[in-house]
């Protein structure tokens, strides 16, 4: 029997031929398998037995880190291509063999970077191992790929390997099929690798690591060039050092990660469980948002005011060798290990731009001489249900594809979001999302876009026909799309976020969604700022359906800083302007002349757009209840008004029972009456440990009822969240002295409540039924299962995102499905 079997998937750089050969060896199968770049092709020869065996293999004992997405499996006659290519191999040494890779046009599917495996980390610590503490260790299971690949195939002279010539014994492991190097492109040892050096001093090799330790352990901040880029590290237990970082890179409050040695450091100092640290120390190895114990070791200055850290394990031998190395030097076991860049910039990756921009923010840099040809920051990652819910997705994770329809024909490029930002390229159905690149604002990340959307174009042979982007006029990535050269096709914000969330999912292209997308800015049709939003969309279009109810966004780009000035704003309209300055003065927002000002600037339309920004929408309840009223980094204030909700929360769930009784019995005919938030969460806690429905049955109905004020507004033919209404209960209860804990939760079930109602409304009108939860916002788990829960309480299938960041981080995917289908249309 002889058959022709094509292989599609993650099936490059991942040891997939040698794994093939030996089970064909095992299945007593002759032929050859090669590389095709869109796919690995094998031809085989052997009795149908053995054949179906041979095929059984491959498909349920592929290696480890591959990922097959399809596999054909056709007979062939002899005479055939492939079979002359057979019995040509049958008459050499060996019966089947691994054949030179030829370039073939069609679906390509590019490895991400894979961390380092168990195997190699036991040889790097092993004294009797030649690869003894070898920075760059790595087989055909681990080690770089996308971010050291010029060109496909996947073979080692088309990567930033091919730079360096294998030694004999390297090239021997890389030539046998018994070894666990067998076809590793980046296959190396200490005689022929790359070779760590200190930039600027003598030290190379051991030396440059003993003293970068040194650094470290002395109370230094250290660059190191890793797989996809530079970080900034030090000592994440030094208050004092992780202080000085803060005030170098000029980050006052924004969370840093932290890299821990291994999985019983992280349960020393964060909460986890089984399902995390399967993917926290799988071969991705992302960032996951744990919540902290109480009496670790990390100072304060590492996520102030926040009860969570982001950590990670070491993905790469370097990193591995900070901690523990062959010298006298204590490092300590738990590292902040975040981006080297500038304000603004993109992660370094090569010397030039480490010396130009890291010189003043570390003490010493520690680099090497692998470059790096596609930078990939770190994946950040959370978890909701159990599941992986994706806040940035890049190393590790970047550029696998999503794949939707056959009817999906054509080659687009869609440039992404100005924030957050990363570029995706569709080729016919399969859809590649880049890694992170960063802001859009400054110049330096813009060009890290072009130069990465090039090398990605490269690397998926694709020649885009259109190019997407957003539809802001004064966005550097619409800017950067109009000098491409193609037709530009412009894709509103919050529609490319409601289609985003619709391809992860692989939602039918005949049926419409209502689409909830709630962010902090994005330019709406209407020329105004858009962000609370209520869509009817389908693949081909959008209808704006609804909306928080609108206000001024008075102060420009500082008011997405400066959440007391949304807040002044929201009660100058609730109050009226002269009524709202004791109000606003009581609440210490700001001085009243500050506010007058304000206020006359919005009369004026100066520096004053109309605005329905969830996300400013936070910034400002979060004002009024005095957490945070202003922010250092994007999303500070909304995330402090989720903390202090979820504080409140926990605070409630340590009742004991007995104390839960009583309030229940005191507040249930208040509960009636004013539908209370301290009350619903009381009643909703008593029937969770019952097992009743929390939320619809009770706990949610004066809920409801409250949240049917929604109206419609006959002149724009929008319905309206009564969301003024909600800000005027938040400040005058917290006026009246109450919780801004319990008032931060109560904000989050009557926001999450109003969203259902105005579902629930569409769905009678419209008679849709199912619902896509999108947009930055949606970051904030809280009200997302509020949001969840009610809504399939309320019988409404539900589309969330998993893999694929609700941010603005995502939204390159629902860009480049848009341009896609306009394609499809001959627009």
């Amino acid at each position: 029997m002889r058959v022709c079997i094509r292989v599609f998937g993650i099936v490059q750089g991942v040891g997939f031929r040698p794994t093939v050969k030996r089970h064909a060896d095992a299945c007593d199968i002759a032929g050859s398998v090669s590389n095709k770049g869109p796919y690995v092709e094998i031809f085989a020869e052997g009795s149908e037995e053995c054949v179906h065996s041979f095929i059984k293999q491959i498909q349920e004992e592929p290696p480890k880190r591959a990922v097959i997405l399809k596999l054909d499996a056709e007979n062939v006659e002899s005479g055939e291509d492939g079979i002359h290519k057979v019995e040509s191999e049958t008459d050499s040494k060996e019966k089947f063999q691994i054949i030179e890779s030829e370039k073939e046009e069609g679906e390509i599917f590019v490895s991400p970077d894979i961390a380092i495996c168990p195997e190699c980390k036991k040889e790097l610590y092993d004294k009797n191992d030649r690869r003894y503490l070898h920075p760059f260790i790595n087989c055909t299971c681990c080690g770089p790929r996308l971010t050291i690949l010029d060109s496909m195939p996947y073979d080692r002279v088309r990567t930033s390997m091919g730079e360096f010539p294998m030694c004999e014994k390297c090239e021997y492991e890389y030539t046998h099929a018994e070894t666990r190097r067998f076809d590793a492109q980046p296959v190396c040892c200490n005689d022929c690798g790359p070779e760590v050096y200190l930039l600027g001093r003598k030290e190379r090799g051991a030396d440059a690591i003993r003293y970068t330790r040194k650094v470290i352990s002395e109370g230094g901040i250290v660059a190191v060039k890793g797989i996809g880029g530079f970080h900034l590290c030090c000592d994440a237990a030094k208050e004092e050092t992780v202080a000085r970082l803060r005030q170098r890179k000029k980050r006052p409050m924004k969370p840093f990660a932290v890299m821990m040695k291994d999985l019983d450091v992280v349960r020393r100092e964060c909460e986890t469980e089984p399902h995390l640290e399967e993917i926290l120390d799988g071969h991705q190895k992302p960032i996951i948002l744990l919540p902290k114990k109480e009496g670790g070791t990390l100072c304060e200055s590492v996520a102030p005011d926040n009860p969570k850290i982001g950590v990670m394990l070491p993905y790469a031998p370097v990193q591995l060798l900070l901690f523990d190395y062959q010298d006298e030097t204590k490092v300590s076991d738990c590292l902040v290990m975040t981006s080297a860049n500038t304000s603004g910039a993109p992660i370094c990756r090569d010397d030039e731009d480490a010396l130009n921009e890291l010189s003043g923010l570390c003490d010493v840099i520690l680099s090497h001489d692998r470059k790096i040809r596609l930078r990939a920051d770190d994946t950040v990652m959370d978890f909701y249900r159990g599941e992986p819910y994706m806040i940035r997705r890049s190393r590790g994770y970047a550029p696998l594809p999503f794949m939707m329809g056959n009817e999906f024909k054509g080659q687009v490029l869609a440039v992404g979001g100005e924030l957050k930002n990363a570029f995706c390229i569709g080729k016919n159905q399969l859809f590649y999302p880049s890694p992170y690149i960063g802001d859009m604002g400054d110049v330096r990340t813009v060009k890290a876009l072009k130069e990465s959307v090039k090398r990605m174009e490269e690397l998926l042979e694709t020649k885009p026909q259109i190019v997407a982007c957003d539809m802001h006029p004064s966005y550097n990535t619409r800017a950067a799309a109009e000098e491409m050269g193609l037709p530009v096709f412009l894709v509103q914000h919050h529609y490319a976020h409601i289609l985003s969330c619709m391809a992860e999912n692989e939602w039918t292209t005949e049926k419409k969604v209502i689409g909830v997308s709630f962010d902090g800015t994005g330019y709406g049709t209407d020329g105004t700022i858009w962000g609370g939003e209520i869509l009817l969309a389908d693949y081909d279009s959008f209808t704006r359906w609804g909306c928080i109810e609108p206000f001024a966004q008075t102060g420009g780009d500082v008011s997405a800083k400066e959440g007391w000035r949304i807040a002044v704003s929201l009660l100058g309209k609730i109050y009226g302007k002269e009524n709202a300055l004791q109000i606003i003065e009581t609440l210490g927002l700001c001085e009243p002349k500050l506010a007058k000002l304000q206020f006359t600037m919005e009369e004026r339309g100066i520096n004053t757009v109309q605005s329905t920004s969830a996300g400013r929408l936070f910034d400002a309840v979060s004002a009024i209840l005095d957490i945070r009223k202003s922010s250092t980094f994007e999303g500070e204030a909304s995330t402090s008004l989720q903390f202090a909700a979820e504080k409140w929360l926990d605070a409630q769930q340590q009742k004991t029972f007995y104390q839960q009784q009583i309030d229940i019995n005191r507040n249930m005919k208040v509960s009636q009456e004013n539908s209370s938030d301290a009350d619903q969460k009381i009643i909703a806690d008593r029937n969770k440990s019952m097992n009743l429905k929390s939320i619809s049955d009770v706990a949610q109905k004066s809920v409801v009822e409250k949240n049917n004020s929604i109206n419609r507004n006959i002149k724009a033919d929008l319905y309206y969240l009564p969301t003024l209404s909600l800000v005027k209960e938040v400040a005058e209860r917290k006026l009246a002295g109450e919780n801004s804990n319990q008032l931060a939760l109560h904000f989050h079930r009557r926001l999450a409540g109003m969203i259902v109602s105005a579902c629930e409304k569409a769905r009678e009108e419209i008679g849709i039924n199912t619902v896509a939860l999108s947009g930055g916002v949606y970051q904030n788990k809280l009200l997302l299962d509020y949001s969840v829960t009610m809504l399939e309480e309320r019988g409404f299938h539900v589309l969330r995102h998993h893999l694929l960041p609700p941010n603005d981080g995502g939204i390159s995917l629902g860009q480049a499905v848009a341009a896609m289908r306009s394609l499809q249309k001959g627009e």
